[in-house]
C-alpha cells in the first residue's frame, strides 16, 4: 500500500481525524481532484485538436497538478524516509509521457490512478463500517435513579454501583446486573445472536444491547471504557491496523520491487538507444509504458481489501479477529482443543436426576417433585453452587418451598435444618458417614453408579435420633451445550484433523462429556501448566493448533496456541485479553464459521495475487511483443487494481 493510501487509511480509522479534516476533504478531497483532472484533461485534448496550444498546455498543467497532487505528496513523504513506492512510479511515468510529447496520456494515467485510489478507499471504507456501527451503539445518556428521582446523566458521569432504569425499547448504556424486572434483551448487534435472550434478576446485561420488553433496574458493574462494547470497539480498531502476514511481506517487498521497476525501466530506455540506435522518444515512451504495467498496485491493495472485509464480516456475527494475521492463521488450523467447563458445557451445574429411595417413596404420591422441593427448601439459604442449582431446578418446576428452622451449614459437607420439628440433612456422602442408619448401603451403591456416569450425587436424608434415613439422591452435572456435538462434527467435516478436550475435572466426568460431544481424545485432571504442556506437544506434532477457553486457567494455553479463541460474553477478562479471536456470543458454531471465513479469505487472496501477477506478465508481453500503447497499460493497471479491491469486498457478504 502506498504512502498516500496509508495516510488515508489512518484517517479513516481515526474518527477524530475525520471530524477535524472533514471540511477540507469536502472541498479539496480526492474525489474533487479526480473530477477536476478529468475535466481539464478533456479540455486540454479538445484545445489541442483545435490548435489552441497555449490553452491546451494550461489545461494539461492543471490536470497534472490535480491528478498528481496526492501522488507527488506521497512520493515526497516516502523519499524523505528513503523509501521508493508506487506513487513515485506513477508520477515519473506521467512526467515521462509529457517529456516525449504525450501530455494527454500522462494526464489519463494520473486521472485513472487517482480514480482507482478513490474506488479502493470506497471499497475499504465499506469494511470499516464495523467500527462506525459499534460506535453508534453507544447511548450518550443514562437514566439514573437517585433516591426517588430519575436523572438523565451523560454516560461518562455514571459511577460504578449506580442504578439505571431501562424502559422497553431503550438501548442499554453500560454493562450491569439486573436488580428488578425481567424481559427480553436483543443482543444481535453485539453477539450475533438472532433471537432475543430472556433476562431476569441477577442476569448480566451488556452495553449496546436493546431492552425489548419489560422495565428493568440495573446496577452498573463496569465503567464506560471497560464495557464489553468498549472492548469490542478497541479490538476491531486494533484488528484493522494489525496487518496480515502476506500484507507485511508485500509492504516490505514494495520498495525493493519499486526500485527494481525503476532500474528495469531505465534499462528499457537506455539499451535500445545504445545498441539499436532507437529514437529517444520511442524508447522512452516504451519505458514509461513498462513502468506503468509493472507497478504493483493491484498486488499491494489486494491483501488489505480482503483482510479488512473478512474482519468486518466476522465483527457483524460477533467473531472478533484481533488482526489480519489471525485471519490468515485460522485457515491453517489442523487441531482444535476445547476447554470443557463453560466451553463445551454450560459452566453451571444442573439437576440431571432425582432418585427416591424406599423410605421416601412410601410416604408420598409424587416422590420426585416432593424430594426436590424438600432439598430446595433446605438449600435455599446456602450460597454453594450446587445448592443454587437445586433451588433453581425447583423454581423452574414452580414447586413451593417451605420455611425451615435451625439452619446450619457445614463447609465441605452440606446443610442441616428443621421442618415442622423434623431434622433433615442435604449433602455429600461424608456428611452422613459419621451416623449409623437404615438404607445407607443402597444409597452408597446409587451414588457410586452416578459418579461413574460423571455426575455429582447429593443425598437428602432424615435424622431419627442418632440414626440417619436416606430419602433420595439428586444427581447434578455440568450440562453439555446442546450444539457441542454438532459443532465438533462440523469441524471434522471442515477437515480439522483432531478435536480434543482438556479439563481439570475428574476422569469419569471428562469421559462422559467426551462421549456425548464426540471428541477424538480427552485429557482430565489437568492443571493450567498441564494444558500448556499439551498444547506445546500438539504444536510439535501437528504444527497449527487452536485453543478454545473462557477461564483464567485457560489463559496460558490460549497464549501459546497458534490461535487462541475466547468465549467472549461469559469469558474472563484475562482470557479475552490473551486470545487472538474473541467469540462475543456464547455460540460454538462461530468457531467453524471463523475457520470457514478464514479459508475463503485465503482463497480470495490467492486469486487476487495470482490475477495481479498475471496482469503484469500479460501487459509486459504486450508491450515488448505488440508495442502496446501507454493508455492500454494504464487501463490494465488501474482496472486490475479496482477489480482485486472489489473481489476482496465480496467477503463482506460471505455466508456459510
Amino acid at each position: 500500500m502506498s504512502a498516500t493510501e496509508n495516510t488515508l487509511l489512518k484517517q479513516k480509522l481515526n474518527p477524530s481525524t475525520q471530524v477535524a479534516s472533514s471540511h477540507n476533504v469536502h472541498l479539496w478531497g480526492p474525489g474533487t481532484l479526480v473530477l477536476l483532472t478529468l475535466l481539464t484533461m478533456v479540455a486540454g485534448l479538445i484545445s489541442e485538436k483545435l490548435g489552441y496550444a497555449a490553452a491546451s498546455t494550461l489545461f494539461y498543467i492543471i490536470a497534472y497538478a490535480a491528478g498528481g497532487y496526492f501522488g507527488l505528496k506521497g512520493s515526497i513523504e516516502a523519499l524523505r524516509a528513503w523509501v521508493i513506492d508506487i506513487d513515485l512510479l506513477m508520477v515519473l511515468a506521467a512526467a515521462g509521457a509529457a517529456i516525449v510529447g504525450q501530455p494527454f496520456e500522462g494526464a489519463m494515467l494520473l486521472f485513472l490512478f487517482s480514480l482507482s485510489n478513490v474506488l479502493q478507499e470506497y471499497a475499504l471504507d465499506r469494511t470499516r463500517n464495523a467500527i462506525r456501527s459499534l460506535m453508534d451503539l453507544r447511548p450518550e445518556t443514562a437514566l439514573v435513579r437517585q433516591g426517588e428521582q430519575l436523572i438523565s446523566l451523560p454516560v461518562a458521569q455514571v459511577k460504578l454501583g449506580a442504578v439505571i432504569v431501562l424502559r422497553p425499547g431503550d438501548r442499554i448504556p453500560l454493562d450491569g446486573t439486573i436488580l428488578t424486572g425481567e424481559g427480553e434483551i436483543d443482543q444481535a448487534s453485539l453477539t450475533g445472536e438472532s433471537m432475543p435472550v430472556w433476562k431476569k434478576s441477577g442476569s448480566t446485561v451488556l452495553a449496546g444491547t436493546i431492552n425489548q420488553t419489560g422495565s428493568l433496574e440495573v446496577r452498573v458493574t463496569k465503567r464506560p471504557q471497560e464495557t464489553t462494547l468498549a472492548r469490542m470497539i478497541k479490538l476491531v480498531e486494533e484488528a484493522h491496523q494489525e496487518k496480515a502476514e502476506t500484507q507485511r511481506f508485500l509492504d516490505k517487498a514494495e520498495q525493493w520491487y519499486a526500485t527494481g521497476v525503476i532500474l528495469f525501466t531505465a534499462l528499457v530506455a537506455i539499451i535500445p538507444m545504445l545498441f539499436w540506435d532507437e529514437l529517444f522518444a520511442t524508447a522512452f515512451y516504451r519505458a514509461m509504458t513498462v513502468m506503468v504495467a509493472a507497478s504493483p498496485c493491484a498486488l499491494i491493495i489486494s491483501t488489505p481489501a480482503s483482510i479488512l472485509s473478512a474482519i468486518g464480516n466476522g465483527a457483524r456475527r460477533g467473531v472478533l479477529f484481533k488482526g489480519g494475521i489471525y485471519v490468515e492463521r485460522a485457515a491453517q488450523l489442523k487441531v482444535v482443543a476445547f476447554d470443557k467447563t463453560g466451553t463445551l458445557t454450560k459452566g453451571t451445574p444442573q439437576v440431571m436426576d432425582v432418585l427416591t429411595l424406599p423410605a421416601f417413596r412410601s410416604q408420598t404420591s409424587q416422590p420426585e417433585d416432593e424430594l426436590l422441593a424438600l432439598a430446595a427448601a433446605l438449600e435455599a439459604r446456602s450460597e454453594h453452587l450446587l445448592a443454587q442449582a437445586i433451588v433453581q431446578a425447583a423454581q423452574k418446576k414452580q414447586l413451593p418451598l417451605v420455611e425451615v428452622d435451625a439452619f446450619q451449614a457445614t463447609p465441605g459437607k452440606g446443610v442441616e435444618a428443621q421442618i415442622d420439628g423434623v431434622t433433615y440433612r442435604v449433602g455429600n456422602s461424608r456428611y452422613l458417614a459419621d451416623l449409623p442408619g437404615n438404607g445407607l448401603d443402597e444409597a452408597k451403591g446409587v451414588m457410586t453408579q452416578l459418579q461413574k456416569e460423571g455426575k455429582t450425587p447429593v443425598v437428602v436424608a432424615r435424622l431419627e435420633g442418632e440414626k440417619v434415613v436416606p430419602l433420595g439422591i439428586l444427581a447434578l452435572a455440568d450440562e453439555v451445550r446442546p450444539d457441542a456435538a454438532a459443532v465438533i462434527a462440523d469441524l471434522k467435516q471442515l477437515g480439522i484433523a483432531r478435536v480434543i478436550m482438556l479439563t481439570g475435572d475428574n476422569q469419569a466426568v471428562a469421559q462422559d462429556v467426551a462421549r456425548q460431544v464426540g471428541v477424538d481424545a480427552f485429557y482430565a485432571d489437568l492443571l493450567p501448566e498441564d494444558k500448556l504442556r499439551l498444547i506445546h506437544d500438539l504444536k510439535k506434532q501437528y504444527g497449527t493448533v487452536a485453543m478454545v477457553g473462557d477461564g483464567v486457567n485457560d489463559a496460558p494455553a490460549l497464549a501459546v496456541a497458534t490461535i487462541g479463541l475466547a468465549m467472549g460474553a461469559a469469558g474472563t477478562d484475562v482470557a479475552l485479553e490473551t486470545a487472538d479471536i474473541v467469540l462475543m456470543a456464547n455460540r460454538l458454531d462461530n468457531i467453524p464459521y471463523a475457520i470457514a471465513l478464514s479459508r475463503k479469505t485465503r482463497r480470495v487472496l490467492t486469486a487476487n495475487l495470482s490475477f495481479a501477477l498475471l496482469m503484469i506478465v500479460i501487459m509486459l508481453i504486450g508491450i515488448f511483443g505488440w508495442a502496446m500503447p501507454l493508455p492500454m497499460a494504464v487501463l490494465g493497471h488501474e482496472g486490475g487494481t479496482v477489480l482485486v479491491s472489489l473481489n476482496g469486498l465480496r467477503l463482506l457478504a460471505f455466508r456459510r
